[in-house]
């Protein structure tokens, strides 16, 4: 089914959890723990509307948001459940405004609840849409700073009380910094909130349709597992994207550096991939994936790693040496692929200036 969502119900929670961890590249947190806190809202009666992007109004207030700080943490290090709330609250004091509606940051991995749990307890709707079509680590990796929005007044906030916020900055990139250091204090998890945005230029820069893309990639995987199919297949067909390697995690280097959870995955192949070996560089999010030494894929598009039997997505936080898994990639949006976007996403922003983006190929694709 693909129908698209006007309301977030109790009965579209497990998809999109899946749905949105997929997209999430690893990273973007573990949506596991904001789903339940979303499934207490809606138990408790409150309804979450979902405006589709060509129907949000040219004059609306928009405010983007989610958590910042590493994945791991955002397991280790339960959140209070109103960190996004009072940030959005001191971004409203700040511009002297109430805002009309939220969107995800990120669609990728806990992002994805952070706006449905927020609006649940604001009253407020989501737009269904968000600035990045899957998850990146620093913020300034967004279509809305990419395309022209400053991101300041902004305001964090953590499970503590601590309230924070970001008058003026030269630029988004002095934002994330500056964010970085503070969650880093913060305990390196945190919510925080952007300045408001019109919907005009939402319909311009936003990723469209993601949250009911997020939830229809979940419901392939789970209708593939029930109905005895493939589930790593029901992804491929799902989003047009191709299997590049099933293997074995045989060796695995993750750390904690500077708020980022940063790290190496070495694998060997098995089945079709028997005799390769293959290497995914991360930070939060993976970033590049090789086979035998060849880039097949990097960022903007998305590398995915699903357990090879269930197609369940696996984050950064949860790999462990020993799992066999499938590596997909996933061809990103076209407002991730422009000089401009290139410029903030593309392999090079990463440190990875021996790379040269070439978008993915789907899967069976020769051309």
């Amino acid at each position: 089914m693909t129908d698209v969502l006007r309301e977030i119900t109790l009965e579209d929670l497990d998809a999109l959890e899946i749905g949105a961890a997929i997209l999430g590249t690893g990273g973007g947190g573990n949506p596991y723990i904001g789903k339940l806190r979303c499934r207490e809202q809606l138990r408790m009666g409150r309804k979450v509307p979902v405006i589709p992007l060509n129907e949000l109004p040219d004059d609306a207030l928009v405010v983007s948001l989610g958590g910042i700080g590493a994945p791991v943490v955002g397991v280790e290090k339960i959140e209070e459940g109103e960190e996004c709330l009072r940030a959005l609250r001191a971004v409203e004091e700040e511009v002297g405004q109430k805002v009309d509606a939220l969107i995800s940051a990120e669609i990728g991995g806990s992002n994805s609840m952070e706006p449905i749990l927020t609006a649940a307890q604001a009253g407020l709707p989501v737009v269904d849409g968000d600035g990045m079509g899957r998850a990146f680590p620093e913020m300034q990796m967004i279509t809305w700073s990419i395309y022209g929005q400053r991101s300041v007044p902004a305001a964090m906030a953590d499970e503590k009380g601590n309230v924070v916020v970001f008058r003026t900055t030269p630029s988004d990139k002095w934002l994330e910094d500056l964010a970085r250091s503070c969650v880093v204090t913060m305990g390196a998890a945190a919510g925080l909130a952007q300045a408001p945005m019109r919907g005009e230029f939402v319909k311009r820069a936003a990723i469209p349709n993601t949250v009911t893309q997020a939830r229809n990639l979940g419901r392939a995987v789970l209708e593939a597992n029930a109905q005895n199919r493939d589930p790593v297949q029901a992804v491929i067909d799902q989003e047009n994207g191709r299997l590049l390697m099933t293997a074995k995690i045989s060796d695995l280097e993750r750390h904690l550096k500077g708020g980022f959870a940063v790290g190496q995955l070495s694998l060997e192949g098995f089945g079709a991939f028997q005799g390769d070996t293959g290497r995914i560089d991360l930070q939060n999010e993976f970033l590049i994936f090789m086979r035998n030494g060849i880039v097949e894929v990097c960022v903007p598009d998305l590398v995915v790693v699903l357990d090879a039997d269930t197609g369940l997505p696996i984050t950064t936080e949860m790999l462990r040496y020993g799992q066999r898994i499938a590596i997909l990639g996933l061809p990103c949006h076209a407002l991730l692929r422009t000089p401009e976007a290139l410029a903030v996403v593309g392999p090079a922003a990463f440190g990875y200036h021996d790379i040269t983006f070439n978008p993915m190929k789907p899967n069976g694709s020769t051309s």
